[in-house]
């Protein structure tokens, strides 16, 4: 049988970790109980009573996992919008900042959700991390969240940082989020962000990647009909190959060295695939890390290896600088 390169390409993923320890051993479980519990919060549903329960969902789910011992939380409004600057309250950097895009589909996520990446992205720089609570569709649909982001990076330069103190991570939508402020900075000429960090990145809302369908039993927090009910919501008619809404699809010349990590079993690993393979073309300097039996957005949870890819992205952001 022929196999496409991104076929070929999947199949020669080498996990960065193959030591098992108890650990490991009970992710298994755990991973059961994070596809209940996305099953019983109807993700699929976009009605209101349903939106409404996996927001609660989600922001609770932060709350129990944030791991912030040592850290401040600092929470103010921006023009309207909930905001907080998470600081580590040991001695840190004030010279660069990192602009945390959370994850949720454009359709939920908030303040509390953002806490546990956020936190651990301060505790492995020792950077203040800015969190920020967007528009959610489908009360807010594109480009309302883009809009928002550019509202916290601008907030950012008005705080007296330069771009090239300003790395930008987010995590599944808001890896997403993280591109399309990219290209929308370039499209400007304006200055991009010194560093990206992409956590398990929604790149291709057409969903046309194998993954979508290779890794559909294997992920246990999304599901394809999952992604087509969001991205409906959010995109409400827009052509989905749109680099604004699907930045896999955009020029990346000139973007910054980014890292990407992605776990072995989720439904966006193709995402994640052809956006290094597509950074690499542009002769932009781009990691891409896939870690062995992990699943979407893995590092949000306490677990070996989320702390061991976390620990990865400290190591790429102080190498850089």
């Amino acid at each position: 049988m022929e196999h496409t390169p991104e076929k070929r390409r999947m199949k020669l993923i080498c996990p960065l970790d193959r030591r098992d320890t108890p650990q490991d051993r009970r992710l298994a479980p755990m991973m059961r109980a994070l596809k209940a519990i996305h099953s019983a919060t109807s993700p699929e549903s976009m009605a209101p009573e349903d939106l409404e329960r996996q927001r609660a969902a989600q922001e609770l789910l932060g709350r129990l996992a944030a791991p912030m011992l040592g850290m401040k939380w600092e929470s103010f409004t921006l023009e309207g919008m909930n905001a907080a600057w998470v600081r580590p309250e040991r001695g840190h950097d004030r010279r660069r900042a990192v602009l945390y895009c959370h994850g949720g589909g454009y359709t939920s996520g908030n303040l509390g959700y953002s806490r546990p990446l956020a936190a651990k992205l301060a505790t492995v720089t020792g950077w203040e991390v800015l969190a920020f609570e967007y528009r959610l569709a489908p009360e807010h649909p594109f480009p309302a969240a883009a809009d928002d982001a550019m509202k916290a990076w601008d907030y950012l330069m008005y705080q007296g940082y330069g771009a090239r103190d300003i790395v930008v991570a987010g995590d599944s939508a808001g890896g997403n989020m993280a591109l399309v402020l990219c290209h929308r900075l370039k499209a400007m000429g304006r200055r991009l962000p010194a560093r990206l960090i992409l956590m398990s990145p929604w790149t291709d809302m057409t969903a046309s990647g194998r993954s979508y369908t290779e890794r559909a039993a294997l992920d246990p927090t999304i599901s394809l009909a999952y992604i087509k009910a969001v991205r409906t919501a959010y995109a409400r008619g827009h052509d989905l190959a749109d680099p604004l809404l699907s930045p896999l699809f955009g020029d990346f010349s000139g973007f910054p060295p980014t890292l990407i990590q992605a776990g072995s079993n989720e439904l966006l690993l193709s995402d994640s695939i052809r956006l290094r393979d597509r950074m690499t073309a542009a002769q932009v300097p781009c990691r891409l890390e896939v870690w062995n039996e992990m699943w979407h957005v893995f590092q949000m949870f306490p677990t070996r290896k989320a702390n061991l890819a976390m620990e990865s992205i400290g190591r790429f952001l102080l190498e850089q600088f």
